[in-house]
Formats: C-alpha cells, structure tokens, sequence
C-alpha cells in the first residue's frame, strides 16, 4: 500500500466561521461516501484523530480488507463507527464487587508476561492487572530545567494501551515508554514484575475504566520474581489519581452510542477529511475582510482521496484465483471482445470489427483481443486482467444471431440474442 509514488487527490477550502466549514465538511464528507459507492468498494467512514495534522476533528475512509493497516470498530446494530485509536471503550456498567480475598505474596518466578502468570495461578487472564510505564517531560521556559514525571497506566491483563487516548491525558503529551533504569529508579524493580501497590508520591498512577471496576486482582508486587494476588483499591493500595479511557476497544465491547456491540475489521484507509480550524492560518496570518469590514483569521477544512490506495484496495476487495476481478467504475476496459479463429475467418473479422465499432462508439472501453490465439489463452488473460464482461464471437452463434456472455464474476457463460446486446449491456455495465 506504501509506495515511492503517491497520488493523491487534495482539496481545501476557507471559511469566515465554523458553521461554513461545517457546511462544507458535511457536503465533502457526502460526496465522498459517492464516489466510494460508485467506485463499488465496500467502505466505512469512520471517526479519527487529527494527528499531527491537528484541527477540530475529523473522519477517515477505510474499504474494508484483511491486509488493512488499521483496526476500525463498528456497531453492528447502528451506523456507529471509528479507528480504534478513537473508538471510546466503555465504563463496566457492573460496580466494583467487594473484597473477598486477603492481598498476598505469590511467586512467579520466571512468568512477567499477563497470560503465563494467569496460567501458573489458574485464573482468567481478565483478572490480571498490568502496568505501563510512562515518562513524560516538562519544560516552563528554554531556561528552565527539564522536569520528569513518572506514571503507571494500569490495564487489565487481555487489554492494551492506546497510545493516542494515553497522549490527550493532562501531563503525558509527547510521552514514552519508561526505561528499564527509569523503573527500577521509581519502583525499585526490573520490568515484568511492577505493579501499584506502595508506590512513592512520586508515581502516578492512572487506571483504565475497567481496571477501576476490578476487585480481588492480581498485579505485580515491585519484587523480582513475585506477584500480589488479592488485590483491591481503597485497601491494599489508594484508589487512582485518575480514571480514563486508557485501552483499545476489543470485539464485543458495548457500541458507545449505546446501540449494539462493536465489530473489529481491518481497513484500508483511502480518504481522510479534517476540520484543520485556525490553526494553520492563525500560524501564516491569513485574514480576510468580515462582513463588518474588520479582518478576521479565516478556518480551513482540507481532504484527501489516495488515488492509488483505491487502485490497490479495489484489487483487495475483489480477486479470486484467476486473478483481479474489477468494479465496471474503474475496471481498464469494461468488456473484452473475444473472437474466436480470428485468423481463419474473415466472417469473425468483419462481425467482431464491426461490433467494436459499435460498443466503443456508444462508449464503452473496449478490450479487442485480436491474437491468433487459443480461446483458453484468450479467456485466462481477460480473467487475469479483471475485465468485468465478456463476449465471445463464434461461427456458431453467428449463424444463430446470438453472442456469447459472461461475467467475470459469473461461473456459465450465456447466449444472448445479437439484436438485443447493446440493450443488455446498458442494464448491467455500470457506468
């Protein structure tokens, strides 16, 4: 999908405020949902983060493909949905249970990942809590000197970090992963074994909504070789500095629009429109005269369609193992003309000749195969090639005024009646 030469297709537009670029973002967003449709691909359009981009918000395109490069999240019962890095994961809608069980030492003494400590207790990976190391830095002026802050992020075993929701939280902007001397430096410990349990006032501890809602876990014990089993908030450990939405959604997650359960899918994205605002123009000083005659900073909107991608992505969505299987849309020819004994028969010559002629002045893009040879070697590269429809001249449908049809998706060819070809045709090449 990534290639030296990208061809994009890239539109922006200007506004005086953010109900016009709202006007013009929707009809964008509009048009765009057309030209996927029409192009024939099977797409979402999906929430997004700005990135580094930035603006106010913004939505990605993604046709739907196992060897997509992105995780989207969607309802299966409503039109809900968004990239994984934005799809919100819902707070338990249980309480947190009581404590039932005392905290106490286990030893694991080579297990530091999740899933092997969970089968050397016995339990469900879902009462594993484990904790991601953070370090973010501050800075109040080029003069001042830099201020590192500590955080443990706390998930529960079988989830996993998002790193752009992790990054929108107060204090973690620009954040990395802890170094393995930065952890033992706060926690006294090597990596494997850390968890939240007696930290300094010098950690801060965040904890996913899940994780809040979770009594009598297990976590690590900030002692190489041991983790704590029995764990609860408000006892063993102070309840956390903050709870946020820290992890990815998963298959099955409540929708967050409340409708249905989420359905996770590879994408790849082939359109992104964004509401960049002011950003860009309140940095280059681009003003223009309000309606009260006084300058004011306009707001931009830009978006983007890879035209590549959608070549690539097409093929994605539509092959089978005789090779590409073209939407009409974009498909290099929309009928193959295939006469059969091209070089022996001046009769084929002449009818096939003359039905190019034909379909190419009612404007269809024709694929002539005039070679002198086998029908197999004929039909196999139009199939390779992806051509939607098919027609083949033969002596024998000459006589009985019919052609030959089928399409590349069809698995028998049919007869139709010379006379009422272009007819068919116009009922079912899209165009």
């Amino acid at each position: 999908m990534r290639s030296r030469e990208f061809i994009m297709k890239d539109a922006y537009s200007f506004h005086v405020d953010q109900a016009s670029l709202q006007e013009t973002y929707d009809a964008m967003y509009q048009a765009y949902c057309r030209i996927f449709t029409r192009l024939g691909l099977d797409f979402r359009p999906v929430q997004a983060d700005t990135g580094s981009i930035g603006g106010t918000g913004s939505h990605e395109f993604h046709v739907l493909a196992s060897s997509g490069e992105d995780d989207i999240a969607f309802s299966d019962s409503s039109d809900y949905a968004a990239n994984v890095e934005m799809a919100e994961a819902l707070a338990p809608a249980a309480p947190r249970a009581a404590a039932s069980e005392a905290m106490h030492e286990v030893s694991t003494p080579t297990q530091t990942a999740c899933a092997d400590v969970a089968a050397l207790l016995g339990i469900d990976v879902t009462r594993m809590v484990k904790a991601v190391a953070l370090v973010s830095e501050t800075q109040a002026d080029a003069k001042a000197p830099v201020i590192k802050h500590f955080t443990l992020c706390l998930l529960r075993g079988d989830h996993d970090l998002n790193e752009v929701k992790a990054g929108k939280i107060g204090g973690l902007k620009d954040f990395r992963l802890a170094t393995e001397a930065e952890i033992v430096e706060y926690l006294g410990c090597k990596p494997g074994f850390i968890g939240p349990v007696a930290v300094s006032g010098q950690v801060r501890v965040i904890a996913d909504r899940t994780v809040a809602a979770m009594s009598d876990f297990v976590c690590g014990a900030n002692k190489e070789s041991f983790h704590l089993a029995g764990v609860n908030f408000g006892r063993d450990l102070p309840e956390p500095s903050l709870v946020a939405d820290l992890r990815n959604v998963v298959d099955g997650d409540a929708s967050p629009d409340g409708k249905g359960r989420l359905q996770i899918k590879r994408g790849i994205e082939v359109g992104h429109i964004f509401q960049l605002g002011q950003k860009y123009s309140e940095a280059l000083q681009c003003k223009v005269l309000g309606e009260d005659g006084k300058p004011l900073v306009v707001t931009m909107g830009c978006y983007g369609i890879g035209v590549t991608r959608v070549v690539a992505s097409a093929i994605e969505q539509n092959f089978d193992d005789k090779g590409i299987i073209w939407p009409d849309a974009i498909a290099p020819f929309q009928v193959a003309l295939i006469p059969m004994n091209w070089g022996k028969s001046v009769r084929i010559q002449e009818e096939s000749t003359k039905l190019y002629e034909e379909l190419t002045a009612a404007g269809y893009d024709v694929y002539f195969d005039d070679r002198n040879e086998r029908p197999g070697v004929k039909f196999s590269d139009a199939e390779l090639i992806g051509i939607p429809h098919r027609i083949v001249v033969g002596e024998k449908g000459l006589d009985a005024g019919t052609l030959e049809y089928k399409g590349r998706r069809d698995t028998e060819s049919r007869d139709i009646a010379r006379a009422e070809l272009m007819a068919f045709l116009a009922g079912i090449v899209k165009r």
